[in-house]
């Protein structure tokens, strides 16, 4: 049975996955960390893991901070998405249109 070859993404593609992924990820630290000492009044646990963290504080930041991880990851993607399709006129390789 014959694999797949697997396409190699052009260097553009990887390039504007780079710059939006960086600035999404740095956007969403300060912004997860502004949201958190704004509701708490604290600066979020540094290492949720610790012993001196409690556990209801430890589920929460992980519950926030993932969440804001995974929206981070889907706006950078998104973005660099639709630029790719308006510099190249098609989608970037493994985009598929619309659902499945």
């Amino acid at each position: 049975m014959a694999r797949k070859q697997k396409q190699k993404a052009p260097l553009s593609w990887k390039l504007l996955s780079a710059g939006f992924a960086v600035p999404a990820g740095i956007a969403v630290r300060k912004l997860t960390d502004a949201a958190w000492y704004g509701v708490r009044g604290t600066m979020p646990p540094k290492n949720p893991a610790a012993p001196g963290v409690g556990w209801s504080e430890a589920l929460a930041w992980a519950a926030v901070s993932g969440l804001a991880v995974a929206a981070g990851r889907l706006v950078a993607a998104r973005g660099a998405a639709a630029s790719y399709e308006r510099l190249t006129g098609k989608l970037p390789p493994g985009i598929n249109q619309g659902t499945s």
